[in-house]
């Protein structure tokens, strides 16, 4: 007696027909996690990029994508990845602390776009 495909006829797996078997669903539901984990990821680092492109606007009065073209610019210029780039800037925010030739690029960079004077380099208020 021979299987007709349309009949709906179970596989030989057990299971209906067009239906994975649970092993072989492993390594697709794998990928999906990781996959979710990639772009929560990306949606922090979008988040602190935002962030420290704010503080460049802000700092150097720039444009956001001037900002934007900042942080890139310092991220190649000293090789370090842009959101740890970022992430530098926002923690100097906070605490006062940026490494010397990260903020040396930053100096540099930012007076490319427009005459910035850093906030330690500020005459005091009168």
């Amino acid at each position: 007696m021979t299987s007709d495909a349309g009949s709906g006829a179970e596989e030989p797996g057990g299971g209906p027909p067009d239906q994975a078997a649970p092993d072989e669903d492993a390594p697709r539901i794998s990928e999906l996690q990781e996959e979710i984990g990639q772009l929560k990821e990306a949606v922090t680092s979008h988040a602190v990029v935002d962030q420290a492109i704010g503080i460049m606007v802000a700092l150097g009065r720039v444009t956001p994508e001037d900002g934007w073209a900042v942080l890139r610019e310092v991220s190649q210029h000293t090789n370090i990845k842009l959101r740890s780039v970022a992430e530098m800037i926002l923690a100097w925010g906070q605490n006062g602390d940026l490494p010397p030739d990260v903020r040396a690029t930053l100096e540099d960079t930012l007076d490319r776009y427009g005459p910035t004077s850093l906030p330690e380099d500020s005459p005091p208020p009168r």
